[in-house]
């Protein structure tokens, strides 16, 4: 029944293609490029202390669905720190970021709706146009042109454009300012995940959209995830009150999902509380990525410009880049390896993530590793 999974299985080791699961113990000295703790704040005793409490208080789990005894005060009080930490009207916690993209998707589109998708826009998102039923038109990468021309032309009544705000394979920041004004012009809603801005970019990490002007916006949405900047986990919406009271009536992944447990949504108030009291943080996440990129690119490397903590480093092939990043956790420093079908483009690459908490030191270690193995990889285009 299930020999066709073998033969697979062999296509994608052929390929460089496999992969496995790593799990890492508690004590480990690695020196981490690879998680997306971008403040340094999963293990902040403030964090981790505040996570512990509230499961002393409230129990390991939320005990069931937001709607029936899975919200506690703790969820309460996150939606309303998340939406006045970004300026938005109201918010809505999931149990993950990818619930919350779905849910999202899904609840504000249907038969009736056109979407316009970024095409390098996250899998969670991808799924949740998949799952919309609507009509989907790709568009290039950053193209506003393209998006104002499906919008002008679209046959359905209501339209959705859907993005990243910072891309998660290479970095770069989306057109957000540009794409709202399409927007209006054409009657759309745009739908921005901020996964990967929340917590670096704008004013004290507000995000992207709070950068671009837009946290207010009465059509504008916003995506997050609380398992990046914030160190812990969970997902959010953040959006006009009257988008968040339908999606808590609609949204599959809200109404039939287990809540997110209390120790996560007190982690993320303790994250955010640390945010506000310490907003050079972000600031200092930026400036390692750009240091990163910039020493990486002078030892010959072909490095992405980072407009917030990711760095993407091309690799020759998939089976380069698996061996990189290999040769890099054999000497201590682990990193990101994405191949194809991860990444849109179908460049293989290194992803490292800049942390606000890394040393001097830190950083010239793993510009060494990464570049002495680069160059055993094929990876450096000019000599040292």
């Amino acid at each position: 029944m299930f020999d066709w999974i073998d033969t697979r299985a062999e296509a994608r080791a052929k390929a460089g293609l496999a992969r496995r699961i790593r799990p890492r113990p508690a004590d480990s000295t690695n020196l981490d490029l690879a998680s997306n703790d971008y403040l340094g704040l999963a293990r902040d005793k403030r964090v981790t202390g505040a996570a512990a409490a509230a499961t002393l208080r409230w129990g390991a789990g939320s005990t069931g669905s937001r709607l029936v005894t899975g919200s506690t005060e703790l969820h309460t009080e996150l939606e309303y720190e998340l939406a006045n930490f970004c300026g938005a009207q109201s918010a809505l916690v999931f149990s993950s970021g990818y619930a919350a993209n779905l849910g999202a998707l899904t609840a504000l589109s249907g038969p009736g709706t056109a979407i316009v998708a970024d095409q390098h826009i996250h899998a969670s998102l991808i799924d949740g146009t998949r799952l919309s039923k609507a009509d989907v038109v790709v568009a290039g990468h950053c193209d506003v042109e393209q998006v104002t021309h499906a919008l002008a032309t679209r046959g359905k009544r209501r339209a959705l454009v859907v993005t990243d705000s910072v891309f998660s394979v290479d970095g770069d920041l989306a057109p957000l300012a540009a794409l709202a004004a399409a927007c209006r012009e054409h009657d759309a809603a745009l739908v921005v995940d901020d996964a990967h801005g929340l917590g670096v970019v704008g004013d004290g990490g507000r995000g992207a959209v709070h950068a671009a002007g837009l946290a207010k916006a009465p059509d504008v949405v916003t995506t997050v995830t609380l398992s990046k900047s914030l160190g812990a986990q969970g997902g959010a919406v953040l959006g006009p009150s009257r988008v968040i009271k339908h999606l808590i009536d609609t949204a599959r992944t809200f109404i039939f999902d287990t809540g997110l447990a209390p120790a996560s949504a007190a982690a993320s108030l303790a994250a955010l509380k640390v945010l506000r009291e310490e907003p050079e943080r972000p600031a200092r996440a930026l400036e390692v990525a750009q240091d990163l990129a910039f020493r990486l690119k002078e030892a010959g490397l072909r490095v992405s410009t980072p407009t917030a903590a990711v760095v993407s480093v091309q690799a020759p092939s998939p089976e380069a880049a698996f061996d990189w990043a290999e040769a890099c956790r054999a000497q201590g420093v682990v990193v990101g390896c994405f191949r194809p079908p991860s990444v849109p483009d179908r460049i293989s690459r290194l992803r490292l993530t800049a942390r606000a908490d890394l040393s001097e030191g830190e950083i010239e270690r793993a510009v060494r590793v990464i570049t002495e193995t680069g160059a055993s990889a094929g990876a450096v285009s000019r000599p040292r």
